[in-house]
């Protein structure tokens, strides 16, 4: 089954995860993408600001897109994103950290100029076990109206 415009409401969407995060794998995002010592080097991070190794807010988004697109994109008549509007790094994420994410619509609204999709904004929140936010997007996604999907 797709999902398309029509299955967005605002409110509450689903909760996404737990995904463990390792010690390994923030070190390999760095290395590859965010060379920064915080994220390579354990020494290093204890005297940063951050007081710990954490992982790269830009491993975040990548973790987030991921665990978007396992929760529910890839079964969505997504059609792209404009763009993120809005991304908040709140917290560092740790080695061992468990992060959830929750989903929420703010608003979906169908297109004026293109009857053949609508546009759905969602807020997504990362948090860890211990409930706490670790970061706070909003984009907006391009999905398919159900007669379009139909067609296809």
């Amino acid at each position: 089954m797709t999902l398309t415009f029509e299955d967005f409401q605002p409110g509450h969407f689903g909760s996404f995860g737990p995904r463990l995060i390792t010690r390994d794998e923030i070190i390999a995002y760095a290395k590859e993408y965010d060379p920064q010592p915080m994220h390579l080097d354990e020494e290093a991070a204890r005297a940063s600001m951050l007081k710990g190794l954490a992982g790269s807010g830009w491993h975040m988004c990548s973790l987030m897109m991921r665990m978007i697109y396992d929760g529910f994109l890839h079964k969505t008549a997504s059609l792209g994103s404009p763009g993120v509007t809005e991304m908040k790094w709140l917290m560092p994420f740790r080695p061992d950290d468990e992060l959830t994410l929750d989903v929420e619509v703010l608003e979906a609204r169908a297109s004026q100029s293109r009857p053949m999709m609508g546009l759905v904004t969602f807020r997504c929140r990362t948090r860890n076990a211990k409930g706490q936010t670790v970061s706070d997007m909003t984009v907006p996604i391009m999905i398919g109206r159900r007669a379009t999907a139909e067609q296809v």
